[in-house]
């Protein structure tokens, strides 16, 4: 099985619009793994977040509707501590 970082992901491409914008705080990587707003069960996404968007994730992750394989800090489009997830596990 590849490497999520291999495959053609959904959702924002790595120099998004949504990655520059002031309010964007991190950027996430993750698979969908039940029906939700984010998309259908096997799609891989990848997101720029503000910080409520990125909460809301972690909330969706702990409802087990996704799971976050790789995160990193954005700062004024600057992708920082690009991490995969087994470092720190996430509320």
């Amino acid at each position: 099985m590849r490497d999520i970082s291999a495959r053609e992901l959904k959702g924002h491409n790595i120099l998004a619009v949504e990655r520059f914008q002031d309010d964007t705080r991190w950027m996430i990587e993750f698979s969908v793994l039940r029906p939700c707003s984010y998309g259908s069960p096997g799609d891989e996404m990848r997101l720029f977040l503000t910080e409520d968007g990125y909460q809301a994730a972690l909330l969706s992750q702990k409802r087990r509707k996704i799971k976050i394989k790789r995160y990193a800090r954005v700062i004024e489009g600057h992708v920082l501590d690009f991490k995969p997830d087994k470092r720190h596990r996430h509320p």
